[in-house]
């Protein structure tokens, strides 16, 4: 054997699974097809968000979270509903006691540090019992992406020096190997050497192959996102049309070959319609890769509007709804809408997703840090406002109407309504009560102190000069995370058909819905995706390291 185990994928849930069969005393061998620079995967270009439960820093910002709530948000999110969310369910329910147990003093002795204001991200559907997280639990670290990567990094790269793990860079898998109705290794093609920078695509000619025996395979390659016709393929009904367009989140190389590849040995996809796509999507003025998108994280007071300049219906606000708002949106006849808003608002609420998008937290610069609660908007907010194609800025309406028609060229935003709805809205500011629901929920929010501080403006007037200009922000919708997958058993074990564990592989990560096939069900709670890496790598490693010792 080269390796009691072989792992097939570098990203978080890789590094994770090989970091436990490390320090469990097997031999590992971890195989990524791209180059040694994209160690980390898509963790390293995420905001570093992690789903926390009754954490001290909840505590501190006088937010009083618990088990019991938590795991009332994630059902009435999952809504599982399906016979083969037997595991899914078990994966959540385990998941959400890791959330609100072991998980933040696990990561804080590797080294892990938290930013100390929570983020209320998907607000939900306006329901106690429904989608969204009743308070805020997102918890950011401190070095985003990047720092969340680290510490499993470190310990790989120490096994890698003590003889323990090798990296296999540039070695894509095209088959599991198979003996005797066990998986006893994979096989595949080596790819020529890249010096291309994370991210960009990488060359795919062959230059020979290879095959690793080993006990055990743990895939953890990945979902489909960056394949969009995949995405097209598994698009359910229920969501309505696929997009004709759509930005990508992530890069090419995240393809889905694992998966099917896995399916073809016997393991079993499950729930593959269940997926996560964000309608607030821009094109990213300086891309890594092709088509590349990027989301605005937004705080609750923008308008948004559908591509004819109709306001969405409650609960459809920025930040509350994420499939709901897509589900609406696609019965539009659209690919895009709009959010309309002004610099106050910008200035406050917009942050845009993925470290290298935020350099202050991402190089935990306190310095530049202190600029999020002074004027103006952040640097990368500011040079999307100035650069990016999907931005109108203007001093009055009637500019910016002409701005916005002449960006996408439908002519289908019409001054005299726009400025209808914009106007009612206003009017609402002149009293600290009010019947319109957006306006109500951005006061209810201010009553936090995170959203007070760094996250919500204080209500104003949008056609009140001293608060402009007014802006515009055309929205794509951009590719993400896939939500079904390898059905698993809480080790990891892929299962088959027949509900039998497919010997000899496990799965972690996306490949696998985030753990069981399906973990979130139909929704996320966000800060659950690397979460999900986390708990299922360490479950998949720990679990292969016992059964191969």
């Amino acid at each position: 054997m080269d390796a009691d185990v072989v792992v097939v994928g570098a990203g978080l849930a890789g590094l994770v699974a090989a970091a436990e069969l490390a320090d469990a005393g097997r031999r590992v061998v971890l195989v990524d097809q791209e180059g040694e620079q994209s160690l980390g995967g898509q963790a390293h270009w995420s905001f570093g968000g992690l789903f926390l439960v009754d954490s001290p820093e909840q505590r501190r910002m006088g937010i009083k979270d618990s088990l019991d709530l938590a795991r009332q948000d994630w059902f009435g999110s999952a809504q599982f509903d399906r016979p083969e969310d037997y595991w899914p369910r078990a994966w959540a329910e385990a998941y959400v006691d890791f959330a609100a147990g072991e998980k933040r003093a696990w990561l804080h002795a590797m080294g892990h540090r938290l930013f100390p204001v929570v983020g209320w991200a998907e607000r939900g559907d306006g329901r106690a019992d429904g989608h969204g997280n009743s308070v805020p639990r997102f918890h950011i670290t401190w070095g985003t992406g990047p720092g969340i990567v680290a510490p499993f990094e470190r310990r790989v790269r120490a096994a890698v020096a003590e003889g323990r793990v090798e990296l296999r860079f540039r070695h894509r898998v095209d088959g599991l190997v198979t003996s005797g109705g066990v998986v006893t290794g994979v096989r595949g093609a080596l790819l020529e050497p890249t010096t291309v920078d994370r991210g960009r695509p990488s060359s795919r000619v062959e230059v020979g192959d290879f095959e690793i025996p080993a006990q055990a395979v743990v895939v953890t390659s990945g979902g489909i996102g960056g394949d969009h016709d995949l995405v097209r393929k598994a698009w359910p009904e229920r969501l309505g049309e696929p997009p004709r367009t759509m930005v990508a989140g992530v890069p090419a190389h995240v393809d889905g070959r694992m998966q099917t590849i896995t399916a073809q040995a016997g393991g079993r996809i499950i729930n593959p319609d269940r997926m996560w796509h964000y309608v607030e999507g821009i094109q990213n003025w300086d891309p890594v890769w092709e088509n590349h998108g990027i989301r605005i994280l937004p705080g609750p007071s923008a308008l948004w509007l559908d591509a004819s300049g109709k306001r969405l219906p409650a609960p459809y606000y920025p930040g509350f709804d994420t499939l709901g708002t897509l589900k609406h949106l696609r019965g539009t006849g659209h690919d895009y809408s709009w959010f309309v808003l002004t610099q106050k608002i910008i200035e406050k609420e917009f942050a845009l997703s993925g470290s290298e998008q935020n350099p202050d937290l991402t190089d935990k610069n306190v310095r530049l840090l202190l600029n999020r609660v002074r004027s103006g908007a952040p640097g990368p907010v500011e040079a999307f406002k100035q650069h990016g194609a999907d931005f109108v800025v203007a001093d009055t309406l009637a500019e910016l109407v002409d701005g916005m028609n002449t960006l996408t060229g439908d002519d289908l935003i019409d001054l005299a309504s726009l400025q209808h709805q914009v106007q009612a809205r206003d009017r609402e500011m002149d009293n600290a009560f009010t019947k319109d629901l957006q306006i109500a929920a951005l006061r209810s929010a201010r009553a936090y102190r995170g959203d007070k501080l760094i996250r919500v403006a204080s209500p104003h007037k949008m056609l009140d000069p001293k608060n402009g200009p007014l802006i515009a922000v055309r929205l794509h919708v951009l590719t993400r995370k896939t939500l079904g997958g390898l059905e698993t058993d809480l080790d990891g074990r892929v299962l088959t058909a027949s509900g039998e564990p497919l010997a000899g592989v496990y799965a972690a990560g996306e490949v696998s819905g985030f753990g069981g096939g399906g973990m979130h069900g139909y929704n996320s709670l966000e800060g659950t995706f690397l979460g999900g890496c986390l708990f299922s790598g360490r479950q998949a490693g720990r679990a292969a390291a016992r059964a191969v010792g």
